[in-house]
């Protein structure tokens, strides 16, 4: 499983042709607690550093965007009712959406983990 950064602190993990996308932990740490996500209809085509969703927090609302080009095959409704997994797991639990990889080669702009920690230490 790969999993890529980009400098507005979203994450994509990839498992096939499909990309979980979400925030990273320093994106929430920074947000505060979430209370409230907006996410993207089922089959809307998002294209990278576009909006896909929206997240907002005690402190700011923030958009989301999308690290890759893809369309949206689902939606973690969990979020609705607890925003707040966000806060709690923003990596794993707390994820926003799933796409259909469209254009693979951009994720090769992306960051690696490694990458992103060497990029956080630069904030």
């Amino acid at each position: 499983m790969t999993v890529r950064y980009t400098k507005d602190h979203e994450y994509v993990r990839i498992d096939g042709d499909v990309a979980v996308v979400g925030i990273s932990n320093y994106a929430q740490g920074q947000l505060g607690d979430v209370v409230f996500v907006e996410l993207p209809d089922i089959g809307k085509s998002v294209t990278r550093g576009k909006e896909a969703a929206v997240v907002e927090s005690v402190k700011a609302a923030s958009e989301v965007y999308a690290p890759i080009s893809g369309e949206v095959v689902e939606v973690n409704s969990e979020l609705e009712g607890a925003p707040g997994l966000v806060n709690e797991d923003a990596e794993g639990k707390g994820w926003f959406l799933k796409l259909k990889v469209t254009n693979p080669d951009e994720l090769s702009e992306l960051m690696d983990e490694a990458a992103y920690k060497a990029f956080l230490d630069t904030l």
